[in-house]
């Protein structure tokens, strides 16, 4: 019988070396075969998935690029880095802009909300800082916890941001009212969770935890927890759902990557088994060597696109 597990294969699309050290993050630009990349060689640096040699430099900080957001709507690129700066790149001038100096110590994840005109921050001063895209205003900063604020992510149907913090929890607010709704405490601990990540059809907050555990929450029964999965052997740094909705993947520490069937049961309501499909490593798709820190899955050719440690920027077909 043929099952979803037999027609999901990958094989590497290509390979992209240049940063001369970690690489933390990934971003889309403004087409769909180009993406930036941000390393603690304290560059970043645009990639084209079309032609190689058409790669070029965006910026160069002053400490490390841990975090990038692309604004479309202005052509403007954020970056946070680990001094607590957030550069303000405008890619039509090709300069700096604006620099936001705010945090003391590093930025881990900064998106962008169009629908109120803003983008929040996270940082490893475990705090969270809205700003006005408008004018670079500050809006509203929070303390949310006394440890390290790693990811946030929106639920626009809802109104509501998931953060995912040092102390274990995840953190739910209104986003127009910036008040906490919610508490979740599904993880261990203590153990940070890296990454949150809304279902597309706006239902469910999947999240991942130095825990090693894959969280998937009910939000219409209250986020209840329903699937707690022990999906890698170390920290899962972050999840990103594929262009058609119909999987997910999960980057790890444990220096692989897994691919997940993300289909809902819509009359139910409740998530079916979250059933394993593939997972990359380097013995047998010579992946990655070290820790993978980040997932871009993109429109273009439908590529998986993965970073970490071993400096390298990895493209996979996804078929």
């Amino acid at each position: 019988m043929t099952t979803v597990l037999t027609k999901i294969q990958t094989q590497k699309a290509g390979q992209f070396i240049g940063h001369g050290g970690a690489i933390f993050t990934l971003e889309p630009a403004c087409d769909a075969h180009l993406f930036y990349s941000g390393s603690s060689d304290n560059l970043v640096v645009e990639w084209n998935m079309k032609d190689q040699l058409q790669n070029k430099l965006v910026a160069k900080l002053p400490a490390k690029a841990l975090a990038l957001k692309y604004v479309p709507d202005r052509n403007l690129l954020l970056i946070g880095q680990s001094l607590g700066g957030i550069h303000i790149i405008d890619l039509n001038k090709h300069e700096e802009i604006k620099l936001l100096q705010l945090h003391r110590q590093s930025i881990f994840d900064i998106q962008y909300l169009p629908e109120k005109e803003c983008f929040w921050a996270v940082a490893g001063d475990g705090t969270l800082s809205v700003w006005s895209i408008n004018d670079f205003s500050l809006i509203t900063a929070l303390k949310l916890c006394d440890k390290k604020v790693r990811s946030v992510d929106f639920n626009i149907i809802l109104k509501e941001a998931a953060i995912g913090c040092g102390d274990g929890s995840i953190r739910i607010f209104d986003f127009e009212t910036y008040e906490e709704k919610k508490l979740l405490k599904g993880h261990v601990d203590d153990f940070s969770v890296n990454t949150v990540c809304y279902h597309p059809n706006g239902k469910y907050l999947l999240s991942g935890s130095r825990d090693a555990y894959l969280n998937v929450w009910d939000i219409e029964n209250e986020y209840a927890l329903i699937h707690h999965i022990p999906a890698h052997n170390y920290a899962i740094y972050s999840i990103v759902f594929s262009p058609d909705k119909k999987f997910f993947a999960t980057g790890s520490r444990d220096k692989t990557i897994k691919i997940w069937d993300a289909r809902l049961n819509a009359e139910v309501g409740q998530a079916e088994k979250v059933e394993l499909l593939l997972r990359i490593d380097n013995a047998k798709n010579k992946g990655h060597t070290h820790s993978v820190n980040k997932l871009l899955w993109s429109d273009f050719n439908n590529y998986l696109v993965s970073t970490g440690d071993d400096k390298a920027i990895m493209v996979w077909k996804i078929a």
